[in-house]
């Protein structure tokens, strides 16, 4: 792409958004500032959604002076599309008593002749939660007929109000009959996670974005939506582990038998489990029924930088053992890496990500953006030394060139 320079994005008190006549767009990467790399911009995707951060400043760069202006109107970040990861946070000062952002990721956004550009790099042409022309009504009549022909399955109640209230885009996939069906089991987790989208303490400051199952359906309600999705998909994935619920493999004894059952009459499809990794010991009994797949999450491969964030009630030694357990049983095996510009891009994140993947041989990278206000996320880290970051796309070519067999993408593949 041509050499381009976005003006800074700002927004009025009523939530008009500018471009600043002037002032230059600023990247976030870390605790440092910055103008974007070259080729780190893109046009901002369509589906991506506009956020007005409250209680705080947009900061831009005067190209004359070099010098940085803080203005008293506030910043806009970007929200981006599915497929895409952010390389940048939108930079902005904040006042002291500003709240706690809620859980998404904001994306530094800019402007320049007509259109708005964002930092980021799309890692997936996958349309799977793209409802471009796809009217709210289609939504509403696939859910309704999922509950005429399941009255009695309260799972197919739970998605269908996820679909319709949420706007889960898994659950709105599995009313419309396309792609992977979403199968959340687990009322309760063995982690903390800071960033928790489904179950949020009082005093976090901000709300879980989604509501936690409460209940544990049956493995018949279970393998009922398996063997409904399958006979409407031409290609079905079938995923336990969703945001609306806590650690699947905290039940997975009954994923197990809702396998087993599906399996009698499944004749296609990929079954997955999105996992945070931590019970290395249902790797092989699962693999046995017919999973075919797993997604272990993690925002780090360091161990104290895990904790921080995941707040574990298991030892971190448990995950990488389930990566080898997975592959040991031909599991295909990706890394939900939940990316953090300027904290992930560094040398020593980089060197202990790539010693997992040579040390395990696993697959597939899902490259995530970390849902998290970002001075939340680096506060947690005070401690830890600044290092230099090297941006989304030298990380991820290093990484290839180490391990020429990964590949990179942002859902769970279908493997047949």
């Amino acid at each position: 792409m041509k050499k381009i320079k976005p003006h800074l994005v700002f927004a009025d008190k009523q939530g008009n958004i500018y471009d600043h006549p002037h002032l230059l767009m600023l990247v976030r990467r870390g605790k440092e500032w910055g103008l974007p790399y070259p080729g780190e911009l893109i046009e901002l995707p369509p589906e991506s959604t506009f956020y007005l951060l409250p209680e705080r400043q947009a900061v831009g760069l005067d190209p004359d002076t070099g010098k940085i202006e803080v203005l008293e109107e506030a910043p806009v970040a970007a929200f981006i599309a599915p497929g895409y990861t952010l390389s940048g946070h939108v930079v902005y000062t904040e006042n002291h008593h500003a709240p706690k952002l809620p859980l998404f990721a904001y994306g530094a956004l800019g402007y320049y002749k007509g259109k708005f550009y964002v930092a980021a790099q799309q890692v997936d042409t996958d349309k799977r939660q793209v409802f471009l022309g796809i009217s709210k009504q289609k939504i509403i009549y696939g859910a309704q007929d999922l509950r005429k022909k399941l009255p009695n399955n309260r799972l197919i109640a739970h998605l269908t109000r996820c679909a319709l209230t949420y706007g889960c885009p898994a659950a709105k996939n599995l009313a419309l009959g396309r792609f992977e069906a979403p199968l959340p089991t687990a009322k309760t987790c063995n982690a903390r996670c800071i960033g928790c989208i489904s179950l949020q303490s009082k005093d976090s400051g901000f709300p879980a974005t989604q509501k936690r199952i409460n209940f544990t359906p049956s493995p018949k309600e279970i393998a009922e939506i398996i063997l409904i999705h399958a006979k409407r998909v031409k290609k079905p994935i079938f995923s336990f582990g969703q945001g609306c619920e806590g650690e699947p493999l905290t039940g997975w004894e009954n994923i197990l038998k809702a396998i087993k059952l599906a399996k009698k009459n499944l004749s296609k499809g990929t079954i997955n489990i999105n996992t945070n990794g931590s019970f290395p010991e249902a790797m092989e009994p699962l693999a046995k029924a017919g999973l075919k797949s797993i997604r272990i999450s993690l925002n780090s491969l360091r161990p104290h930088i895990y904790k921080a964030y995941y707040r574990p009630t298991y030892d971190f030694n448990k995950v990488i053992e389930s990566i080898k357990e997975a592959k040991k049983n031909n599991l295909f095996v990706s890394l939900n890496y939940l990316f953090f510009p300027g904290f992930s891009d560094t040398e020593e994140e980089l060197d202990s990500l790539i010693s997992t993947i040579q040390d395990t041989k696993l697959d597939f990278i899902q490259m995530r953006n970390l849902n998290i206000d970002p001075l939340l996320y680096l506060n947690l880290y005070s401690n830890e030394k600044e290092k230099p970051s090297f941006g989304l796309k030298n990380f991820m070519l290093r990484i290839k060139k180490e391990c020429p067999w990964i590949k990179f993408g942002y859902f769970n593949p279908y493997l047949g």
